[in-house]
């Protein structure tokens, strides 16, 4: 198993928690919070704290997803730069081009007898 597939799996695995912790919150505020019936008071570890807690949790993973979509750049198969361009570092070889030639006589380019210019 190499390194870009570790980081693909945990990418999935950080991308499904994302989704589920943001379809459990409310977009009105609710969320959790008001299906438990939690008022205004504020209980320590309770229900008050569970939009804390969520959105918390919301901002970590986009955070933790960001940096593992741009570690997995560096691990990509092949992305090593090995392929260098031979004119950027002035290989001196020649490449032939065969030269052809037209495979129409030239008489056949002429305009026909009738035709004005």
């Amino acid at each position: 198993m190499n390194t870009f597939t570790i980081f693909l799996i945990l990418i999935v695995l950080v991308a499904f928690l994302l989704i589920v912790v943001v379809m459990v919150q409310n977009p009105k505020g609710g969320g959790l919070s008001s299906s438990f019936g939690g008022g205004g008071t504020q209980q320590l570890g309770g229900v008050k704290k569970t939009t804390d807690f969520l959105d918390k949790s919301t901002w970590a993973l986009a955070t933790l997803l960001l940096a593992l979509i741009l570690a997995s750049n560096f691990a990509i198969p092949g992305a090593g730069g090995a392929q260098d361009s031979k004119i950027i570092n002035g290989d001196d070889t020649e490449i032939s081009i065969p030269v052809t030639t037209p495979d129409t006589p030239a008489e056949d380019t002429a305009t026909p007898e009738g035709a004005t210019e």
